[in-house]
This record gives structure tokens, sequence and C-alpha cells, in this order.
């Protein structure tokens, strides 16, 4: 985007989720569908990834979903474990168009099982906060920058933030 910003003043919903799992249960268990940047989050603050009954599954965003992931993933909150996902997304950008993402995944685990996913990114405000309390910022002086109107811009605007639409 041609930003020149250090790493730790960039806030994502795979933050948002660890910070969320970190405060609700620590040094839990999690099976988790997504990426290293989502793996990463919940290995720093001591989650245990797991697919022997985790006290959560995780969705994120991944564009290499496997059939046997996503039936797990159904299998253990069928069973019981809490069912997260990182946003309510149901469409993501990629070099050849629109690619499947986060909420419609999700909305297929509670099509089969009947259990809905937390959303904890945007526009969730708890994201908001969280991300203003972890950068040690004021909404005033912070900026959503998103490619989004219905979940990017809604979170910052509703947040008080400035943003930019990119």
């Amino acid at each position: 985007m041609g930003l020149d910003m250090p790493a730790t003043s960039i806030f994502t919903s795979a933050l948002a989720t660890a910070h969320f799992l970190q405060q609700q249960r620590p040094n839990g268990s999690a099976y988790v569908v997504g990426e290293a940047g989502l793996t990463t989050a919940l290995h720093d603050i001591g989650y245990v990834l797991t697919e022997h009954a985790p006290e959560y599954v995780v969705l994120g965003k991944t564009l290499s979903l496997s059939f046997e992931r996503l039936s797990t993933a159904l299998r253990l909150v069928a069973s019981g474990s809490c069912f997260l996902a990182t946003n309510p997304d149901v469409t993501g950008p990629s070099d050849q168009g629109a690619v499947l993402a986060c909420g419609a995944v999700a909305a297929m685990i509670t099509a089969a099982t009947g259990a809905h996913a937390y959303f904890i990114g945007k526009p969730n405000p708890l994201m908001m906060r969280s991300a203003l309390r972890q950068l040690g910022v004021h909404s005033e002086e912070t900026v959503m920058i998103g490619d989004r109107m219905d979940t990017d811009m809604i979170a910052g605007i509703e947040s008080g933030m400035q943003t930019i639409l990119w």
C-alpha cells in the first residue's frame, strides 16, 4: 500500500481473536482452520493447537481449505467446542477474482451443526476497542484502512476513527 509503518502499528482480526481468547481462557486449546497469521497469534499467547477435544474451533482466512479440515471443524463444533471466526466476510479478493472467505465457510458449519460462530473481527466493536488499547492510541488519532464498506468502514466510523477505503 506504500505506507511506511512498523508491523507493531497494525492490528489484525487474527490478533484480535488471540486477544479475545487470552482473556476468555488463558493457555487454552483450539482447532484452527486458518493461515499462519492466526496460528502464530494463538501460539504466541500459549494456546495448544489440537484436534483432540479443544475448547474452541477457530476459523480464519484460508486459501487452502480442505474438506477434511472442514469436516473435523464441523465434528468438533457439533460435539461442543465453542465456535469462533475472525471475520464475517463471505468473499475476499484474489488475483483470479473473488474467493470464498471466512463468513461463507462459517455458514457451512452453521448449516450443518446449528451452531453460530462468534465473529471477533470487524465490524465487531470488540476488535476496535482491543486494537486501540493494544496500540495505546485514541480513536481520534487512528486511521482504519480497509477495502470493504460493510465491515471495515463501518467498524472505523462507528469507533470514531478516520477511514480510508482502499
